[in-house]
């Protein structure tokens, strides 16, 4: 990129709007509710919304403040209360947390004094501090906690809290139910990107077979068809590990589905409404994903074939940062930021597609890759372990693309995220591939 000292106001201007953005979200989400609703715990799977609150606030200091700035601790004696792995989340709501109002002046007060540091912050000198890169981390780890408080919202029973206009409305899709992705290499990752992850990095070389994938994510109506046909019921469609958790847990559909005569319902922030068979289905775990693709014919996508889909250029032979080309996202592109509560119907955003014309592969669900979650060749821990290093193995499968609740900001055509098969709170779909040797 430019010299930084050129270029030290516009990355100022980028920090402050994406940090500005992330804390209007974090108000949105942590005032809709009342008191009670942020202290309780609204699911074992889920922290209290207040929990995540004052641990936004505690791992901005600590980064921002303490890191970059050197500055004293603030509030040391919190820091282990707001430690994600001293604490799991399912015994958060017996700690001695911050009540909501003491959260929310702490968060305040931290926010003050880091826009007070931005005005001053050289973009270079350090790895931290080059290309703005730890005020992006910590934007970035907000809006991951804003999503992580959408789908606690999704889990709360109660009256409606949260409204979002609906995606507008899209004719049914007529275009071809697969691409032909040619066979070849690619460059997967990035090592130019100011502000990915280190589990993005670094950029290197994969050779891919050619293969098909579906242009636009798995619906549910398509995902009906699974469920009527008994897929829940057949275990040669599942994996063994798969078919036992659906049995245990009684699992016949996607989590917040219900029958109700001959229709099915679903419950979406505290509405119950007909599943709409045009839009990508939405909280399956990985074990769904794969009986169904397996039911299909077909299978998941390799992480690296989902990610040459979404960024190669077969004209210029480069991979681009979206796929739509190198541009940040724009409401044409994709449905991110929370701006509507569900996905967009299933062909939505042409202007979107990639080069090889696949749709959504940013924004709207989610989407589990065959893949289990693992280091790229090269990799290297940075700024710390707990990030990435520690949850890589096959325990954890890679999910891509982002969801209607994830912020650009943290979604790029490299930005992995990983999961445990089971989870189906998160939002959550997929898509499908299959082989074309010789193609």
């Amino acid at each position: 990129m430019t010299d930084p000292a050129l270029d030290a106001e516009t990355l100022r201007e980028r920090a402050l709007t994406t940090l500005t953005t992330a804390r209007a979200r974090t108000t949105l989400l942590t005032s809709c509710v009342d008191e009670p609703d942020l202290t309780a715990q609204h699911s074992p799977l889920m922290s209290p919304l207040v929990w995540d609150l004052a641990h936004i606030g505690n791992q901005e200091e600590q980064w921002l403040l303490r890191a970059v700035a050197g500055r004293d601790a603030m509030r040391p004696e919190i820091d282990g209360l707001y430690d994600a792995f001293e604490h799991p989340r399912s015994e958060r709501p017996s700690l001695p947390l911050l009540a909501p109002a003491e959260a929310r002046a702490y968060a305040s007060e931290v926010r003050g004094r880091v826009l007070d540091l931005l005005e001053g912050t050289a973009f270079h000198g350090t790895r931290l501090t080059e290309a703005g890169f730890a005020f992006g981390m910590i934007a970035q780890h907000e809006q991951q906690h804003d999503e992580t408080m959408l789908i606690t919202h999704q889990l709360r029973i109660g009256p409606q809290a949260l409204t979002a206009p609906d995606p507008d409305p899209a004719p049914p899709f007529t275009g071809p139910s697969e691409v032909l992705v040619p066979g070849g290499p690619f460059t997967m990752g990035t090592s130019t990107e100011p502000w990915a992850l280190d589990n993005e990095r670094p950029a290197h070389r994969r050779e891919v077979a050619p293969y098909w994938i579906d242009t636009t994510p798995v619906t549910n109506g398509a995902y009906r068809a699974f469920i009527d046909d008994g897929g829940y019921d057949d275990e040669r469609w599942w994996t063994p590990d798969g078919w036992a958790h659906i049995r245990r847990h009684g699992i016949h559909a996607p989590l917040f589905w219900h029958r109700d005569g001959g229709q099915w319902l679903r419950r979406r922030f505290g509405v119950t409404e007909v599943v709409p068979p045009d839009e990508p289905v939405l909280h399956v775990s990985w074990f769904e994903a794969d009986a169904y693709a397996r039911w299909a014919g077909r299978r998941l996508p390799t992480e690296e074939e989902w990610e040459k889909a979404a960024r190669h250029d077969p004209v210029s032979g480069r991979s681009t940062r979206y796929p739509w080309g190198d541009a940040d996202p724009a409401p044409r592109h994709a449905n991110l930021g929370q701006r509507h509560l569900r996905p967009a119907p299933a062909g939505s955003y042409p202007e979107g597609e990639s080069p090889l014309g696949v749709r959504q592969l940013i924004g709207d669900v989610w989407e589990w890759t065959a893949s289990d979650f693992l280091p790229y060749p090269g990799f290297q821990v940075f700024p710390y372990k707990e990030y990435s290093e520690v949850f890589f193995g096959p325990e954890y499968k890679v999910l891509r693309g982002g969801s209607f609740a994830v912020d650009e900001v943290a979604c790029r055509g490299t930005f992995r995220n990983w999961d445990y098969p089971i989870r189906r709170q998160i939002f959550s779909g997929f898509r499908t591939a299959r082989s074309a040797e010789g193609a």
